[in-house]
């Protein structure tokens, strides 16, 4: 029997990909946002793409904000940014 892939949805450009090749934004239970790179630490995640093009189309179209259920403020989105790059 094969094992399953768990698979989940880019809040960006909305594609279905592998959950090991995206990455994973955390809003942690103290309201931090921040990038989880073990994608296992608690709080609500949402994932992207590995690309900066996915994680500015997320925060454009506000996919982001649904997905962690708060508001982004703009110097949060730009470290996201600097860190993704």
């Amino acid at each position: 029997m094969q094992k399953k892939i768990p698979m989940r949805k880019c809040v960006g450009c909305g594609e279905m990909k592998e959950k090991k090749e995206m990455i994973r934004i955390l809003k942690t239970p103290e309201d931090e946002i921040i990038l989880d790179t073990t994608g296992r630490a608690n709080g609500r995640g949402a994932y992207i793409c590995n690309s900066s093009a996915c994680l500015t189309k997320a925060i454009k179209n506000k996919g982001l904000e649904r997905s962690l259920k708060s508001q982004i403020p703009e110097e949060v989105s730009d470290r996201l940014k600097k860190e993704l790059s």
